[in-house]
């Protein structure tokens, strides 16, 4: 009986790549996988074309051939070159499906079991004033985690005693299951993958190596860091299964609102409260910075919403750079609890305002003038 064409087996174009001849192989297999379809013999014989042709097609050498000669290329039988079909079925089933069963595929050599795994990953989630972010600190904090049982050293054997050799896997962390003409190894599933067993574990851990406890840990908080920044400290984290390596502990910065400033980037920005009188006729005052009070010169004839920048008075950044400023916004404050004779007072400023004429309010003027303009262009 003829073969059918590699391509059309796979279903894919002449000009496949690899990858597309991987995944298409990778689709067909598992369908008619023989463990998925044990009553049914021609699904195993679906996966033995499928397999073939995958191992042709996926070879670059046997691949030309068989595009050149066809089936006579690559069939020992009738003088191909390439070696034909009846490779190792376990180094194709292995980088195909590795990453399904148990990631223990690959060739036809044993697999030494891959060590201890480090340790998980934590986080802790730190709140800061904005002068601890903008100065720095350092602070204490308590961590819950899994840290090694120092009664085993992290062993999770009785004391005097010690992991033995997995009978199972003989120490190798992996197992080898052949069906057919493939094999497939596997972690190993009595010792998981480490390669040894406890059979006395010790009490205090009951066989894990590891016990929960909770940390007190010093945190350099760099002068700079900004909500959303992370601190590393390396090794801080949990302890790592079967004696591995800990992981790190990242301590998430978030800065609280301030009374005073806002913060954007390396600038800070502050309203700044001043009196009716020292906005018409000018004046000094006091504004904070996180570094103390500084002199402001407000000129004569601010108007609210003014913004004065005080040089290098923000944040130096946590990576480096030059300083931020200060960016103080006037508010003119409107004189509140007047007494009577207080009234009186403004009530003759306005009347010598309004016999001024127009000259003493620009801006309202102004923007009367574009109402004006706006209501005369909806009349037209």
């Amino acid at each position: 009986m003829s073969k059918r064409d590699y391509y059309d087996v796979l279903g894919v174009g002449s000009t496949a790549d690899a990858k597309e001849i991987k995944k298409a192989y990778r689709r067909i297999a598992m369908k008619f996988h023989p463990d998925r379809n044990p009553d049914d013999p021609q699904a195993d014989d679906k996966f033995k074309e499928a397999t073939e042709a995958y191992e042709v097609l996926s070879d670059s050498e046997k691949r030309a051939a068989y595009d050149q000669y066809g089936h006579a290329g690559v069939d020992p039988q009738m003088g191909g070159g390439a070696g034909g079909f009846g490779g190792n079925f376990s180094d194709i089933f292995g980088d195909v499906f590795g990453d399904i069963f148990g990631g223990g595929g690959g060739g036809g050599g044993g697999r030494a079991r891959s060590g201890p795994q480090r340790g998980a990953d934590l986080r802790y989630n730190l709140e800061l004033s904005l002068e601890q972010a903008v100065h720095g600190d350092t602070l204490k904090i308590k961590v819950p985690s899994l840290v090694a049982c120092k009664t085993c050293d992290g062993s999770g054997a009785k004391k005097g005693s010690a992991p033995t050799t997995c009978g199972t896997c003989s120490g190798q962390g992996q197992v080898r299951m052949t069906q057919g003409f493939f094999s497939v190894q596997q972690t190993c599933p009595n010792c998981r993958g480490t390669g040894t067993v406890i059979k006395d574990p010790c009490g205090a851990c009951r066989g894990q190596g590891r016990v929960e406890e909770t940390k007190t840990l010093s945190v350099k908080v760099p002068p700079g860091v900004d909500t959303g920044d992370r601190i590393r400290l390396t090794g801080e984290g949990e302890a790592g299964p079967d004696g591995g390596a800990p992981g790190d502990l990242y301590v998430q910065v978030h800065v609280r609102e301030h009374a005073i400033f806002e913060r954007d980037g390396k600038n800070l920005y502050c309203d700044v409260p001043i009196s009716y009188a020292d906005a018409v006729l000018g004046g000094e005052l006091e504004v904070p910075t996180l570094d103390g009070r500084v002199k402001l010169k407000i000129p004569p004839e601010t108007q609210t919403g003014k913004m004065f920048r005080l040089r290098a008075k923000g944040v130096t950044p946590v990576r480096g750079g030059s300083a931020g400023d200060l960016i103080c916004r006037v508010v003119i404050e409107t004189p509140v609890n007047l007494n009577r004779d207080q009234k009186e007072l403004v009530r003759q400023l306005q009347n010598s305002f309004d016999d001024a004429g127009d000259s003493h309010a620009p801006r309202k003027n102004s923007w009367f003038e574009g109402v004006r303009s706006f209501f005369d262009d909806m009349k037209g």
